[in-house]
């Protein structure tokens, strides 16, 4: 039986079947290839680096390391006057506290730091310490008249001198209640009961930097 014309055109031969293949889309074979590129410049930022690399980079990083130590060190050698919490003021070092504690109490915390509650021995000094303390709250000073009432005396045992008294609030010190701890309040000072927590403020000598 004879196969029909149309059918036989319609079966591609073994040169039609090449054509068919070459003739397909290139961007198929080139978005393979593309994607294959990437995924190996993925491979090459990733890749293992050699023993010279490797001992190259922890030479660098030991090197590192030393300049930090070392800068730490030239830092720590430094001459400060004054510890980094601390404030120099004519030749003194001043700690305003973040957390409050009884008059008591806040003699005892300067103690431990080497210093003692601030003695105010100046009018520039009385100023700074004002303004300091005006802008931080309510700041215990080393002085009270615990001993005898209305005779106030500093925490070193010296007695308040008279041209001091100008620094008092007006109408203080009243003693309501039994007021002997002398206090920084407001623009200046108030006696208080000595067992309120207060913020406070430590003193002492601030270090010689001078070089021999």
């Amino acid at each position: 039986m004879a196969v029909p014309e149309t059918a036989q055109a319609q079966k591609p031969g073994y040169l039609d079947e090449e054509q068919l293949i070459s003739s397909r889309p290139s961007y198929a074979i080139s978005g393979s290839g593309y994607r294959l590129a990437s995924v190996l410049n993925s491979l090459a930022v990733f890749s293992i680096p050699s023993r010279q690399e490797y001992e190259q980079d922890q030479l660098q990083r030991k090197q590192f390391y030393k300049e930090i130590a070392q800068m730490k060190d030239t830092i720590n050698n430094l001459c400060r006057p004054c510890s980094w919490d601390w404030t120099f003021f004519q030749g003194k070092c001043y700690f305003f506290s973040k957390s409050q504690k009884s008059w008591h109490d806040s003699i005892t915390a300067c103690k431990e730091e080497g210093a003692e509650l601030v003695i105010v021995e100046s009018a520039e000094e009385q100023s700074f310490l004002q303004q300091t303390s005006k802008s931080k709250g309510i700041m215990w000073m080393g002085l009270s008249d615990l001993n005898k009432e209305g005779t106030w005396h500093w925490v070193d045992g010296s007695p308040l001198s008279g041209s001091f008294a100008d620094y008092w609030n007006k109408g203080e010190p009243n003693n309501v209640g039994g007021e002997d701890c002398a206090e920084f309040k407001d623009d200046g000072w108030n006696d208080s009961r000595c067992e309120n927590a207060n913020f406070w403020i430590c003193k002492k000598t601030a270090k010689s930097c001078s070089q021999n």
